[in-house]
């Protein structure tokens, strides 16, 4: 019975692990899209985590417009951050 529980709480960590990070993402596109204040010590903060996160996928595509590039090359891989925690969460259960 504990192994039960103990598999239940890696898959619950692991799905949290997976939001904050799909999170960070998403939050710089909004932050990016809403033209926040570069200089700001949580907008750099964010930026250099966001960019760490989506190293891989950096210049996936180049579209010309700015808004369009940042959703692509950090939404998608906030959404595969998502599909692989929460797949690996449910193996975990």
């Amino acid at each position: 019975m504990e192994g039960r529980y103990s598999a239940a709480g890696a898959a619950r960590g692991v799905m949290i692990v997976a939001d904050v990070v799909a999170g960070i993402l998403v939050l710089w596109i909004v932050l990016y899209v809403l033209k926040a204040n570069p200089s700001n010590d949580m907008a750099h903060w964010i930026h250099n985590a966001a960019d760490w996160l989506s190293a891989w996928a950096h210049d996936l595509f180049t579209p010309s417009e700015g808004w369009l590039r940042t959703l692509l090359n950090y939404g998608i891989p906030a959404i595969a951050y998502l599909l692989v925690g929460h797949t690996l969460a449910s193996r975990l259960r």
